[in-house]
């Protein structure tokens, strides 16, 4: 098994990523973090920014290089093919609609294609200000700098115009414990955190439990075998129509500023990340 992810903590990031990491966390979370003695799992994720300088995680978070790793641990059936990638997007698009254009280095950067051949401009436009940017700096996400900046075109792999439901996996030290279920992609965004029996962890809301996929063992025994070697890394995956699908790796969820609510699930889950860095092969084999 590869070795967990290194973290030194002598590499504790220059005063300028400690100020900006902690007004972020602050500005979100409404406290301080705690950077040298982090409890929290949004903390954790900070406390990774400046320590955790893994080799692997660029060619892992690099949307185009990922796909021969995966394909080459789960199958090429896992993969969703890459129709095309490079720096500028053609003048006119020359790939079947529906697809998806997305910017290989960064998140959150990606556009739906369905059949409007004049919201081209505007997504020529949207790619053009990403290969621009150098994703991640500001809020110290060192590993998007080692990211080739690029943009790749994926075949549409939802139904009609409808996103998929991505279900987001938290592995563990090779062990998944929590799957975060995301609905109404789009539109009015939501999510659910389920814990590995499909039991309701964060709080109760007007949303009914979505039912437990029919494919989430499969699933989770993906994201365990992408997890292998890392303390945490997040697994999204998809529920496609011939079957599961590989969408990304994450080692930066949310960048540590969304809210875990109850806070009480950011406790348990930054609980987690210490065992895992404590007692990696343990969690492993559980």
């Amino acid at each position: 098994m590869l070795a967990a992810s290194p973290i030194g903590p002598a590499s504790g990031g220059n005063s300028l990523d400690r100020a900006g990491i902690r007004l972020s966390y602050w500005w979100r979370h409404g406290r301080l973090p705690n950077l040298d003695d982090p409890r929290l799992f949004t903390e954790w994720i900070q406390y990774r920014k400046l320590h955790d300088r893994d080799p692997r995680m660029p060619m892992l978070a690099d949307k185009v290089a990922v796909k021969a790793w995966v394909a080459a641990r789960l199958g090429a059936d896992w993969v969703i093919p890459t129709l095309w990638h490079g720096a500028m997007l053609p003048p006119a698009a020359v790939w079947p609609t529906p697809f998806v254009v997305k910017a290989r280095h960064g998140c959150n950067q990606s556009r739906f294609v369905f059949n409007d051949a004049a919201a081209w401009l505007a997504v020529r436009r949207d790619a053009a200000r990403w290969m621009r940017k150098r994703y991640g700096v500001w809020l110290s996400e060192w590993l998007y700098q080692d990211i080739p900046r690029g943009l790749l075109v994926e075949p549409f792999v939802g139904v009609d115009a409808t996103l998929p439901v991505d279900y987001k996996f938290f592995v563990f030290a090779g062990r998944v414990e929590y799957v975060q279920v995301h609905l109404g992609r789009g539109a009015r965004h939501r999510w659910i955190v389920f814990d590995r029996e499909w039991r309701r962890l964060s709080r109760r809301t007007e949303d009914p439990d979505p039912a437990r996929p029919n494919a989430l063992v499969r699933m989770m025994a993906a994201a365990e075998t992408l997890g292998q070697g890392f303390t945490f890394v997040r697994v999204d995956l998809y529920d496609g129509a011939n079957g599961p699908l590989f969408g990304e790796m994450t080692f930066y969820p949310g960048s540590g500023l969304d809210r875990c609510d109850p806070v009480s699930l950011d406790m348990r889950m930054g609980r987690d990340w210490q065992l895992a860095l404590e007692h990696p092969a343990a969690r492993a084999a559980a």
